[in-house]
């Protein structure tokens, strides 16, 4: 298992369309993927989970990966969250 943390750097944070481009992300690995904010974990791979979360900008996420492609989950996401979503 793999877990980190980022912080959302886009001023809206996940609002739908981030969202969908992180769970897009999240659903190119094989790994179950979570994203955690505060004490609520949800599927990353579920856009009502990760749109439940409501995160805005300046949050800290921690993002947690369990499988075989865990390490490249976690880089991959780490580095579309660290773009800003290319917002």
């Amino acid at each position: 298992m793999c877990v980190k943390e980022v912080i959302v750097q886009n001023q809206v944070g996940l609002h739908a369309r981030p969202a969908t481009f992180f769970i897009q992300k999240a659903n190119e690995f094989r790994s179950s993927i979570w994203v955690e904010k505060d004490e609520r974990r949800v599927n990353a791979k579920s856009l009502l989970g990760v749109l439940s979360l409501g995160i805005v900008g300046d949050t800290e996420i921690r993002i947690i990966a369990d499988g075989v492609d865990e390490k490249e989950a976690i880089e991959g996401l780490i580095k579309l969250v660290e773009s800003g979503f290319a917002e």
